[in-house]
């Protein structure tokens, strides 16, 4: 490879970089918004599930579309618009002076969040190896954490909740720029095996027609739910199932999502030496153990060490599902693949963690710990029969 291409290569990985934490945003602004969202608009606490209704319905529809429409616009202008969507879905936020207009901007937000997500994820797959694909979904989780900090800053200073959004749109104006003016550079940096002209030759019920599509669409449904899961509930177990205080349980929990940004570093190192399908397995089968510690009638520290042990196992887990998609379905039903599993695991993520909750509110929150268990080992099933040659 020449230097200039390598130049280039680079310039796009630290740019996809970018937009993984940009990603991550607008999702930490809320939780701490929201207390100041709500009275400024006249609305009640519980009203902000609407914006989470109409953010996760776009989400989930630019998701499953962007893996179809790859082809025809080219992942580099599907992310420059979609960037500048989303940009303008938050100026939006920043300027709403009603709750009807931030649910649309939160449809809209979720339209461009779910293209961005798929066809950087599709993009990655083909162009980038699995420490990257890795590293990329690790900074996805700053962006998350900076978020709050940003929101904190803002009204820390005083000033409304607006700026944050303000602040945010316009970082994500930025980088809509910078897709726009690399997007052929896009197209040029991925490997011509998995590019656009045999997607083109495939008609998408031959895409849907493939069993490993679904299988591995189910499999990231449940792995968000697992993680998601263990992450939303895990205090409400160490504090009234296991007796931990208030402090120590928050710190655990903290460092359950600790030990899954330090596991998407350091393993995807190991995955580029080891190999990906290597490490997907130990992980999968990682994810279960941690699963069983939680599950024990043990002291609490026995559920802690089983959180940080999920937390480490399930950390490459998605970013290497997706890299390893081409091998299930075949490069030339890679990018419809992606957006379909993407768009999975966001409804995953929506409807299985409160299905979780509902079960703990019935039943006991020890059902927290069986609950995962049987969700690490459907997941293992399924990753199984996703990569079954069909």
């Amino acid at each position: 490879m020449s230097t200039a291409k390598t130049a280039t290569r680079g310039s796009l990985l630290l740019l996809a970089y970018f937009a993984f934490i940009s990603l991550g945003l607008p999702d930490g602004l809320i939780g701490v918004g929201w207390p100041s969202i709500s009275p400024d608009l006249g609305v009640p606490l519980d009203a902000v599930g609407l914006l989470l209704i109409a953010g996760t319905t776009g989400y989930i529809t630019s998701s499953v579309a962007a893996g179809f429409t790859i082809a025809r616009l080219g992942v580099g202008w599907l992310l420059a618009g979609s960037t500048l969507l989303a940009s303008l879905a938050l100026t939006g936020y920043a300027t709403s002076p009603v709750l009807a207009m931030m649910i649309g901007c939160a449809l809209l937000l979720g339209l461009g969040s779910g293209a961005i997500d798929s066809g950087l994820n599709a993009y990655a797959a083909a162009a980038f190896g699995p420490r990257h694909m890795n590293w990329m979904h690790a900074f996805f989780g700053l962006g998350v954490a900076i978020g709050p900090l940003i929101m904190t800053s803002v009204i820390s200073a005083g000033l409304s909740w607006r700026w944050g959004y303000a602040a945010v749109a316009t970082a994500q104006a930025v980088l809509a720029t910078a897709f726009a003016l690399t997007a052929r550079n896009w197209a040029a940096h991925r490997p011509v095996e998995d590019g656009d002209s045999p997607v083109l030759k495939v008609p998408i019920r031959d895409t849907l027609a493939i069993p490993a599509v679904w299988f591995g669409a189910l499999a990231f449904a449940v792995y968000v739910a697992v993680e998601v899961a263990a992450g939303l509930w895990a205090y409400l177990l160490l504090t009234e199932g296991r007796g931990l205080s208030g402090a120590i349980a928050g710190i655990c929990v903290s460092g359950y999502w600790a030990s899954l940004f330090v596991g998407r570093v350091v393993q995807g190192v190991v995955a580029e030496r080891l190999g990906s399908d290597q490490v997907l397995k130990a992980s999968l089968a990682g994810m279960v153990v941690g699963a069983v510690l939680v599950a024990l009638p043990a002291p609490g520290w026995v559920a802690v060490v089983g959180l940080a042990i999920i937390g480490f196992a399930a950390a490459p887990v998605f970013p290497l599902m997706t890299l390893t998609t081409a091998n299930r379905v075949g490069p030339a039903h890679a990018d419809r693949a992606i957006g379909v599993q993407i768009g999975a695991a966001g409804l995953g993520g929506a409807l299985l963690p409160g299905a979780v909750g509902v079960l703990l509110n019935r039943f006991d929150v020890e059902y927290l710990g069986p609950a995962l268990v049987v969700l690490s080992v459907l997941l293992l099933a399924l990753y199984v029969a996703s990569a079954r040659k069909n």
